[in-house]
């Protein structure tokens, strides 16, 4: 029998995709009958690393048509229905909106005897950062009357599984397993499976939707975003084989068997970056050991080097661990998905040999679909654009995350790209509004944001909360949903109400408090990604990123708030608009200092300039040409280069944006499949991280020139760059439909041809002239 872990992939993509979808159902305001659960006589309340099954059998007189339930667990769960998977969750969230799943069981059911049973691990003090927790508990709830038949009592039977313990993995977002096989409990979901000897289950509380009860334990609230995608994924390239004399090269290295008494080492390469669920399924091999470790890239004395080399490199990553119990058809899948490029399998057996059956991966994201189209026959732009959606992708799950493997956060500087990846390339905007609701129920008393969330520590990174802003702002201008702010501008108040506090009587920042990160640039007196201050407590950048979110609240405010808020950041606005000029502006150098002594200068400072406003618009190109060739100026990373490039945009350099993507292009040569997260690719720690993802935005925002000229996409500005390019095409979508564009060079003339979607108006600009757009195609010979 196969171990409980066990992940079929096209078991799961069949199941999770289409039968256990979340959604909000109208039972949100209906009270619940069930009651939280956990196993009997748990040590210290539950709150011990732990994996539990639970189980109930239920006879019912017919199939039935529909039986919708509702399922949620501390920390996961896997729900079975009759041996069959059906669920997974619930989605990361925290103990003030904790996630149900709904999943309609109804198939899986027959007409007499049916077992409901589930697996959920609490992972306690060695739970992810991401990780809110309370204790090990489960619960379901029948979303009808006939299916309450199923909710968590005391009917339900509940057993501990003693064979796993958690392998510490330091620095990185999740932990391994150790699993001793011989040990673990099998069959526990099937249905002829005895449990007479299982304790009757333990009531915790009795669980609520969020607002119908006092809020102890956990604020139940439905899940607001889809299933994850689960998609069958092979490893198949070896790279490297020691201890034995590797099979015939068929291109099929298993199934495998490693004789008694041997130690064999096998480095698959996957050769991309991926986020999986590795199963391996194995037989025989008593008292064997495996491990099976996960990496990003290989290292060298100097680092990480070029990502396809393994010649002398050495293996450094995540680790799973497993003791064979020598029965046929073994498996294990992990808790968490894996993320790697090369996946390392080691098995050490001892008195009988053991068999690798099989061994493959689960690929898993949110279900994102690219709706986006750039056709060029320029190979570089095609490949910029499949490493950045896949680095988008793999930062994409039940939140947003920043790194794949080693945080796994929801940080609101990479979300904000992020969210803007999701508009243009997809459309999706259900994650970008999770992420816009976390963060807002992020905030602390005192008005600012934490600077990730979900997370169970605090973290905060100030100048993020005004990043947070710019959120609101982006998503109040590509979706058509002004109801969704109204009730974030209370947030984005309390925000600014918290850096007036550090405001001087000038409105200029004073010692602006918590970590102040901007970038991971290493120019003169930056530390830890923040910038300098001045003698004063001052900085140029904190000053205009306050400036820029002043702006922002003030359109908001103005459109879909409060016209006496609108009006005091306005006034607010342009009196540090005239304080930033004053104090930092270097006239001889034609560009704005980090601080008021003008020692150091930034490309983060002068591109928040062009972007707020501060410059003349008859000086923008000369400004924007400075910016660029000025070598002293303190770099922007490939992060801020999102900032960097909307603001020589601006002034008027788009045309150069091919010219601009160096950084992007060190990266292909390394070897990297996704985007690092550091300038230096032999020492930077995270080799995918979705900011550097922003070439997604800007070849369809900036090269084919789509973007958003008024609230909710209502308006489109069409200004193509296309630089040396003479035929580019393309389509993204919008709330409307899509938008298709075609720039063709021939003659010496411009065919030009723009498509809008229905009740959508828009303008072309082309060489500072402004041609009218209508809803369907437009052709303009220029």
């Amino acid at each position: 029998m196969k171990y409980l872990l066990t992940i079929t992939a096209y078991l799961l993509v069949f199941v999770i995709q289409v039968y256990s979808q979340s959604t909000a159902t109208p039972e949100t305001n209906r009270r619940w009958n069930a009651q939280w659960i956990s196993t009997a006589n748990l040590p210290h309340n539950g709150e011990e690393y732990g994996v539990y099954y639970f189980r109930k059998t239920v006879t019912l007189p017919e199939k039935p048509a529909s039986f919708p339930i509702h399922i949620s667990a501390d920390n996961c769960y896997k729900l079975y229905v009759n041996n069959t998977l059906v669920s997974i969750g619930p989605a990361r969230g925290s103990l003030y909106n904790w996630n149900y799943e709904t999943a309609d069981i109804a198939q899986y059911l027959t007409a007499g005897k049916n077992t409901i049973a589930a697996m959920i691990w609490n992972e306690a003090n060695f739970r992810p950062e991401y990780q809110q927790s309370l204790r090990a508990a489960f619960i379901v709830q029948g979303a009808t009357g006939a299916t309450e038949i199923l909710n968590t009592n005391a009917t339900w039977k509940s057993i501990q599984d003693k064979a796993f313990a958690p392998a510490w993995a330091p620095f990185v977002a999740v932990n391994g397993q150790f699993v001793n096989m011989n040990e673990t409990i099998t069959g526990w979901n099937a249905p002829g499976f005895d449990d007479s000897k299982w304790a009757p289950a333990t009531q915790l509380f009795g669980g609520q939707p969020k607002g119908l009860t006092d809020g102890f334990g956990y604020m139940l609230v439905p899940s607001p975003i889809p299933a994850r995608e689960l998609t069958y994924q092979p490893i198949n390239v070896v790279r490297q084989v020691s201890g034995m004399q590797p099979p015939s090269a068929t291109g099929k290295l298993f199934p495998l068997t490693i004789p008694a008494h041997t130690n064999v080492t096998i480095l698959l390469d996957q050769t991309y970056e991926t986020n999986a669920y590795p199963t391996i399924v194995f037989s025989g091999g008593k008292e064997a050991g495996l491990s099976l470790g996960y990496a990003e890239a290989l290292y060298n004395s100097a680092g990480k080097g070029n990502r396809n080399e393994v010649k002398g490199r050495e293996f450094k990553g995540l680790r799973d661990t497993l003791v064979s119990s020598g029965k046929n058809g073994q498996a294990f899948t992990p808790f968490h998905f894996r993320t790697f490029r090369y996946l390392r399998l080691i098995v050490q057996t001892k008195e009988t040999p053991l068999t690798i059956d099989s061994l493959y991966g689960t690929f898993t994201a949110y279900p994102f679909k690219q709706a986006a189209i750039f056709n060029t026959d320029n190979a570089e732009i095609k490949q910029i654009l499949d490493i950045g959606w896949r680095t988008a992708r793999l930062n994409a799950f039940e939140t947003y995350t920043d790194c794949p493997y080693y945080e796994q956060l929801q940080y609101i500087g990479d979300t904000r790209i992020q969210a803007m990846i999701s508009y243009y390339y997809s459309g999706d905007d259900r994650l970008a509004r999770n992420a816009l609701n976390l963060m807002n129920d992020s905030r602390l008393p005192e008005g600012v944001t934490l600077s990730r969330y979900p997370t169970r520590s605090t973290q905060v990174i100030s100048t993020f909360s005004l990043w947070y802003i710019g959120m609101l702002y982006d998503y109040w201008m590509y979706r058509n949903d002004p109801d969704f702010l109204k009730d974030k501008l209370m947030g984005a108040r309390a925000i600014l109400d918290f850096f007036g506090k550090y405001q001087q009587p000038d409105g200029s920042l004073h010692n602006t408090p918590y970590w102040t990160f901007v970038d991971w640039a290493n120019g003169k007196n930056w530390m830890m990604g923040a910038p300098p201050n001045g003698a004063d407590g001052s900085s140029a950048i904190f000053d205009l990123q306050l400036l820029w979110a002043y702006q922002w609240a003030e359109a908001l405010e103005r459109h879909i708030g409060s016209a006496a808020f609108a009006d005091q950041y306005q006034q607010k606005a342009a009196q540090l608009k005239q304080t930033i000029q004053s104090k930092y502006w270097d006239a001889a150098k034609g560009l704005y200092a980090d601080t008021k002594e003008k020692t150091s200068f930034s490309q983060h400072a002068n591109a928040l300039a062009l972007l707020t406003g501060l410059v003349n618009k008859d000086g923008m190109q000369a400004f924007g040409k400075r910016l660029l060739a000025d070598n002293t100026l303190t770099q922007c990373t490939i992060y801020f280069k999102y900032y960097l490039h909307q603001a020589l945009v601006k002034a008027g350099l788009g045309n150069d944006y091919m010219n601009w993507l160096d950084t992007w292009r060190d990266n292909i040569k390394m070897g990297l499949t996704t985007w690092a997260e550091e300038p230096d690719l032999h020492k930077t720690r995270s080799d995918c991280h979705a900011w550097g993802s922003s070439p997604n935005i800007e070849f369809f925002r900036t090269v084919l020139g789509i973007d958003s000229d008024a609230p909710g996409f209502g308006k489109i500005k069409v200004e193509p760059h296309l630089g040396n390019l003479t035929k580019a095409s393309g389509e993204m979508p919008h709330p409307n439909g899509k938008v298709v564009v075609s720039y063709t060079f021939k003659n010496k003339k411009w065919d030009i041809r723009i498509t809008l979607p229905q009740n959508t108006s828009g303008v072309l600009v082309w060489k500072e002239k402004t041609y009218a757009l209508k809803a369907g195609e437009s052709r303009f010979t220029i």
